[in-house]
């Protein structure tokens, strides 16, 4: 019969093993909930910049903030009303040639593995019976992914009108986080929240650029290949830019394909031409916008889009820069500096930008530097 002492580590064991699981369980819902706030500033700080300037012409905040809200929404709707059009029309011509491409492609298959078209097309269709036969297990799927699109949907305007509350009232929730330093760091932490929110925009300015400049390459080199559904494939895949490197990548899949079904030639000038727009994005507007507004090397957001998509994700991928630039601004702040400032080395101590917030009532060191400004 085991022995107190025995059996004490024993439960201390198992207690670690349970209390592991546990912290692994919230650390994966907490990275969700990062992740969910994190675009919630984002959003957020371009409204607050935009009711900033009004503010200073005598608008109200509320008015500025709902003001870029509607600006936000209304750039939207007119980008819609260009591109959509065509997009729909282009798209519901593409899903009724479906049964065409999926023809062709059945011969081209039959032709690259010798054998009949008959037989590949029979094999498509033993793939479908299976699912003919139990909807139970076409509906499973179906359903999960409608209910993720109402979710995200959902989720997405939450953040939307959490952001316009923010930056309406930007002040408590910068002074209560400050209010959580001790007096003396509290200068430092305005100076890296401010160091953030530079990053930031400079990604979103960034990332709107890449969008329309790929977008635009896009379409005239499908174009010029005489690829069908161009303006649907270029929409597509700058949607996706928002993920550096890879997004062009996973972008250019389905059009391979497509293109595959017209010939090969025309597949391989399609790859051809996402191929060129990603060497230009790669080596002309990620080190050019993108990586001199976030001061990231590209080397190091190509691995840490990487990173962050394990860590995170796919949700994560498309706040890979933000979250890459939070922490090298937190490692060089709360680390490099410190170390430096150790040793006596020269460091850069005046602000770049303007101050975060107006921090008035909390208290500050005598002669640090008063913050002022009410952006995000």
């Amino acid at each position: 019969m085991p022995t107190p002492r025995e059996i004490n580590p024993l439960y201390r064991a198992i207690l670690l093993a349970a209390g592991l699981l546990v912290l692994g369980l919230l650390f994966r819902e907490l990275l969700t909930l990062v992740v969910a706030i994190l675009i919630t500033i984002i959003l957020a700080i371009p409204l607050a910049l935009v009711a900033d300037k009004l503010e200073e012409r005598g608008v109200p905040r509320f008015f500025g903030a709902l003001a870029a809200l509607l600006g936000l929404l209304a750039i939207i709707a007119g980008i819609v009303a260009l591109v959509v059009p065509p997009f729909v029309d282009q798209t519901q011509e593409f899903v009724d040639s479906v049964p065409g491409t999926l023809e062709d492609l059945e011969g081209q298959v039959a032709d690259a593995f010798g054998i009949s078209p008959a037989e590949v097309g029979k094999n498509v269709q033993e793939f479908l019976q299976r699912y003919t036969e139990d909807p139970g297990s076409l509906v499973g799927p179906l359903a999960q992914i409608g209910l993720s699109v109402v979710g995200i949907l959902g989720a997405f305007i939450f953040m939307l009108l959490t952001a316009y509350y923010i930056a309406v009232n930007p002040r408590p929730l910068v002074s209560g986080m400050l209010s959580l330093f001790p007096p003396g760091r509290r200068d430092a932490a305005d100076h890296l929240m401010v160091r953030l929110r530079t990053a930031w925009v400079g990604w979103l300015q960034g990332v709107l650029v890449d969008m329309l400049v790929t977008g635009v390459l896009l379409y005239l080199g499908l174009m010029l290949i005489g690829l069908e559904f161009a303006i649907f494939f270029a929409v597509f895949s700058a949607l996706l830019v928002v993920i550096p490197y890879f997004g062009a990548v996973i972008g250019a899949v389905p059009v391979f394909f497509f293109a595959l079904a017209d010939s090969p030639t025309t597949a391989f000038l399609a790859l051809g031409v996402y191929i060129v727009v990603q060497q230009i994005e790669g080596n002309v507007i990620i080190p050019l916008v993108m990586a001199q507004r976030v001061k990231l090397h590209p080397a190091l957001i190509a691995i840490g889009v990487i990173l962050v998509g394990q860590l995170f994700g796919f949700i994560g991928l498309f706040v890979a820069v933000p979250i890459l630039s939070a922490v090298v601004i937190l490692v060089d702040e709360l680390w490099v500096k410190p170390i430096q400032q150790e040793r006596g080395v020269e460091t850069v101590s005046e602000r770049e930008v303007p101050a975060l917030l107006s921090a008035e009532g909390l208290p500050h060191p005598p002669g640090a530097a008063q913050p002022t400004g009410t952006t995000i």
